[in-house]
């Protein structure tokens, strides 16, 4: 099987998928002036839309690496968004770390690693 990219640019693809692996390039919300459980919503809800482009579902989720502009300030309210959105039984290996992203007004990012079914 060959590399499959989607939704590319210049720069970088949102998608890649290859033997059977699907991932995806680091997420952020869409409205940035929003506090850190919008934002990881709007994440997901982005995560959520790319994973379904690319044949899968957050059910095949093998690892996520999550990053908070301030671990302190936001790893709770990111984890009760996390928590509703992931179904029981399915949790992927995690990261989290806090990091200075490419913005300023980013409070988090979630980069996923996928199977495909």
């Amino acid at each position: 099987m060959g590399i499959q990219r989607q939704l590319t640019n210049e720069r970088m693809s949102q998608i890649v998928v290859h033997n059977g692996t699907v991932y995806l390039a680091g997420q952020v919300g869409d409205d940035l002036d929003t506090g850190i459980e919008q934002q990881t919503q709007q994440t997901l809800d982005n995560i959520e839309r790319l994973l379904d482009l690319a044949g899968t579902d957050k059910n095949r989720i093998l690892s996520v690496t999550i990053y908070l502009k301030d671990i302190d300030a936001h790893f709770a309210g990111m984890n009760s968004v996390w928590d509703k959105w992931l179904p029981k039984g399915v949790a992927p290996a995690r990261a989290t770390v806090e990091a200075k992203l490419c913005e300023p007004q980013i409070l988090v990012e979630l980069s996923v690693t996928a199977a495909l079914p």
